[in-house]
């Protein structure tokens, strides 16, 4: 039978870090990464089902829904291309940016790449709120996405940097919790 224990030896060094008041808001700050993943997949689930915005961006769409009887087939009701655009292209962007932001950080290290993934995520945002046609929204979602891949990449690293090594474990399901709680609560 196989057998495991734990070894203590009482002259160990331990790590000489404190968990600060300025280190606990930058990881409460870095953990924000996770949510606004969680955010976007529950705000862009809810929208594209609502009739003031499929009016507006996707008349199509909103015509074969107002044809389509009741049916026990819950996917592809409506066939359409570009609502399907406008809903990938943030997660497409989003992998594509990880990808990216790994190489950024780097190179220039986690503040910029937060910084950049940051801004980027602003940027997008607005151009989502000022959007007046399809082609606004899709670009729009691909910056969110560049900003989204940006934090997941860099924030979850930016943790473990900042966490005392005793409590680091507990960063990853904290970053997945915050996820997991905001696609139920707005699911809901």
């Amino acid at each position: 039978m196989a057998g495991g224990g734990v070894v203590s030896s009482s002259n160990t060094k331990a790590y000489p870090g404190e968990l600060t008041r300025k280190v606990l808001i930058t990881c409460l700050v870095a953990a924000c990464g996770g949510l606004i993943f969680g955010y976007d997949i529950g705000i862009s689930g809810g929208v594209t089902s609502m009739t003031p915005f499929l009016k507006e961006f996707f008349p199509d769409v909103y015509k074969k829904q107002l044809e389509v009887k009741d049916s026990s087939n819950q996917y592809c009701k409506f066939n359409s291309a570009t609502l399907t655009m406008f809903t990938s292209s943030l997660y497409l962007a989003a992998l594509l940016a990880s990808c990216v932001a790994s190489y950024v950080t780097k190179a220039w290290g986690r503040k910029i790449s937060m910084l950049t993934g940051g801004i980027t995520f602003c940027v997008g945002a607005l151009l989502n709120g000022a959007a007046v046609s399809v082609w606004m929204l899709i670009v729009g979602r691909i910056l969110l996405g560049i900003g989204i891949g940006f934090a997941n990449q860099v924030c979850s690293y930016f943790l473990f940097v900042c966490w005392q090594y005793r409590v680091v474990s507990l960063t990853t399901p904290v970053i997945q919790i915050c996820r997991l709680k905001k696609k139920t609560t707005l699911l809901i």
